[in-house]
């Protein structure tokens, strides 16, 4: 059946969207979701027309404009972990819109956009430049590209680029599980030493709560050692005050005052 003019329309349309996907684009930049708000009301015009292409074909072009939403829905979240774990959750064509491409231009877009997350997560963790990374992610997809010239070398060029995503995954989990591997060696190093200290404060404790009985025990024989030195020694002074007292009166009576 022969395409009618509003699926040409959206094919053209479709093939901008995606074009403008695979640059990179200012904060700014609105065209791109306006383009995407038209393919919506295209695409619901398409389905209620009587000639409407066939089921799979339907379904393909749903499948792309959902990926081209979706992409714009994880570009405005804020973090690139966000982006990142929303960027695996899309669903690219799995045809090409036009015949002049080798591959479907969503799934180049999506590994783009993939990579550059990974970039943008890996400089947060490392505290390097995102700019230098997607712009030499960027060109190394694009040098791929540019090498394909037929169905051969398309197919080449797209595991090579999905090997290079998959190594940049696998070195950032490294990295990132060394990085944890690190953390946790730390909290047990100081769990250990916090546990020393405790040990080591408990005995103290210890030691003197040890300490203190004896001295409270010290002190209260010393302090009756003290009453009972006390007593003996009045006893005593009053005996000798009393022997003293009694020899003078014996002295004055056995030698009279002298006349």
């Amino acid at each position: 059946m022969a395409a009618t003019r509003l699926e040409l329309n959206l094919m053209r349309l479709l093939s901008r969207c995606e074009a403008l996907a695979a640059e990179r684009r200012d904060p700014e930049e609105w065209r791109l979701e306006k383009y995407v708000a038209a393919l919506e009301d295209m695409l619901r015009e398409l389905k209620k027309q009587s000639s409407k292409p066939a089921p799979e074909l339907l379904n393909e072009y749903c499948r792309k404009v959902d990926f081209l939403k979706g992409l714009l829905e994880a570009e405005k979240l804020s973090s690139s972990t966000e982006k990142a774990l929303a960027n695996q959750f899309l669903a690219p064509g799995r045809t090409p819109t036009t015949t002049k491409e080798r591959t479907p231009a969503t799934k180049t877009v999506h590994l783009q956009t993939k990579a550059r997350c990974t970039g943008k997560m890996r400089s947060e963790l490392l505290g390097t430049d995102p700019l230098a990374i997607d712009d030499s992610e960027e060109l190394n997809i694009r040098k791929r590209k540019g090498l394909t010239s037929d169905e051969k070398q398309s197919a080449v060029e797209l595991d090579a680029v999905l090997q290079h995503h998959q190594d940049m995954q696998e070195k950032l989990a490294e990295e990132m599980l060394s990085l944890a591997r690190s953390l946790k060696n730390n909290t047990l190093a100081a769990q250990n030493v916090i546990k020393q200290d405790n040990q080591t404060l408990s005995h103290s404790l210890r030691m003197a709560d040890q300490n203190f009985e004896k001295l409270k025990d010290e002190s209260d024989r010393l302090e009756q050692h003290a009453k009972k030195s006390v007593n003996w020694l009045l006893w005593i002074m009053l005996i000798v005050v009393c022997f003293i007292f009694i020899s003078m009166i014996l002295f004055i009576r056995i030698f009279p005052k002298l006349k």
